[in-house]
């Protein structure tokens, strides 16, 4: 049985039908997280009530991995049928969250997302561990950045060539839609590398089907521009997010035929955002929210 100390950075994983990519993600933040708690549908059911498999192996590798025995699988009942499937998604949140506990930093991720760099990340919680002795009063969310990995080519990856902001952790978890509280956001220049959409055909299909979006997103008119575009061709292209197109506007184009070979040749440099731009854009929820 876990013993939940307070002011912890406390790391949950969502596992679902993309579970293998927890092989990638999972060691990303081991080595800096106090405890991991994976949430895993008692009955194996996506948000959406399809059914999923997990292989036996990978609670075998799971096991060989966590040499420090901070991984636990939280197991209950996350789809209720009459829910959509965010509202799913926000019940299987805040769940996992109470599971973690108020008082620690709680971070969520899924499968698909790589942080580059967790250490700086948990250091930026570290020194605002302040927000923690009060949460229910003084509620914050710390966010990052992504950067959306698009399509793979036979030699590298396609991604969105600006990245876009992410919430990844919270004080206290009154998420709304997804991991939104819409409550006060602080920016950090963390990235995060967010496998969305680099997926064969059929992945993407399961992906839209079962999310918490599936029920905004049209799938074949996604991938009828998806399948076009390619290496020699994207830059003829634009507008790509599956919600609203207009906010991925460009795309660019890097070598590498795995995650950490991708990680290494981006120019996170040219990429993370500018500290007059984050010190701008914390003045800006520091101020909205001053007087709530």
């Amino acid at each position: 049985m876990q013993k939940i100390l307070m002011k912890e950075i406390q790391v949950g994983f969502l596992m679902s039908y993309d579970y293998e990519l927890l092989k990638i993600s999972i060691p990303l933040v081991y080595k800096e997280a106090d405890h991991i708690t994976i949430a895993l549908d008692k009955n194996l059911n996506t948000w959406s009530g399809s059914k999923f498999e997990v292989k036996p192996e990978f609670f075998l590798w799971l096991k060989s991995f966590d040499k420090d025995n901070k991984i636990s699988i939280f197991r209950d009942n996350f789809y209720n049928p009459n829910f959509n499937a965010m509202e799913n998604e926000v019940l299987e949140r805040k769940m996992l969250a109470a599971k973690m506990g108020i008082g620690n930093w709680l971070i969520q991720l899924d499968s698909d997302e790589y942080f580059v760099n967790f250490k700086k990340f948990t250091e930026e919680l570290k020194v605002r561990n302040r927000y923690l002795n009060d949460p229910e009063k003084d509620q914050i969310q710390i966010a990052g950045y992504y950067i959306n990995l698009y399509k793979y080519t036979d030699a590298g990856v396609l991604y969105v060539s600006k990245p876009r902001n992410q919430k990844f952790a919270t004080n206290y978890p009154a998420y709304k839609t997804g991991r939104n509280t819409k409550k006060r956001v602080i920016y950090v220049p963390s990235i995060v590398l967010h496998e969305c959409l680099s997926r064969t055909e059929e992945e993407i299909r399961t992906k839209f089907n079962n999310w918490g979006h599936s029920h905004q997103v049209n799938t074949n008119s996604f991938l009828e521009k998806w399948r076009k575009v390619d290496k020699s061709n994207y830059k003829e292209f634009e507008d790509f997010f599956y919600l609203e197109p207009e906010k991925w506007k460009k795309l660019n184009y890097v070598e590498g035929k795995t995650i950490a070979a991708i990680s290494e040749n981006l120019n996170y440099r040219k990429l993370r955002p500018s500290k007059p731009f984050i010190f701008s854009k914390n003045f800006e929820q520091w101020f909205k929210f001053l007087f709530k």
